[in-house]
């Protein structure tokens, strides 16, 4: 009985070391926020090599931010970017983004500046570090 209850116990903490958080509220809203800013736009989004139009890029997007929520790898806005929305995952080539008016730049920081501005916007529901 005794080993019984020692077997439980390390299989408990096992199984509870490897848990991930779900993204939070605000996290959500941020990375949705973040799919968003790049359908609203007029830019146009390059992966693999080919270019797409922000509705096609949104859907890609959507796609991989569902496949990390699955597996439990996205807590974070930025771990969205890093995980989703900077570089394929099938040839590891970085995405690129580009806008009118503006010069291409990588995904990353496209998508970090607009994670900057989401937040300067919205003081109230981002938790302070």
């Amino acid at each position: 009985m005794k080993r019984t209850a020692v077997t439980v116990a390390t299989l408990a903490l096992a199984l509870a070391g490897s848990a991930h958080a779900a993204p939070s509220e605000v996290a959500r809203r941020e990375i949705a926020g973040l799919i968003g800013a790049l359908d609203g736009s007029n830019c146009r989004f390059q992966r693999n090599g080919s270019w797409h139009d922000a509705a096609e890029a949104r859907a890609h997007l959507q796609r991989k931010y569902d496949y990390l929520l699955k597996k439990d790898q996205v807590d974070t806005a930025e771990q969205f970017i890093e995980r989703a929305a900077s570089q394929s995952s099938m040839s590891g080539k970085a995405y690129r983004i580009a806008c009118p008016g503006q010069p291409e730049q990588t995904a990353a920081v496209w998508f970090g500046a607009r994670l900057k501005t989401l937040r300067i916007n919205a003081p109230a529901t981002h938790p302070p570090r």
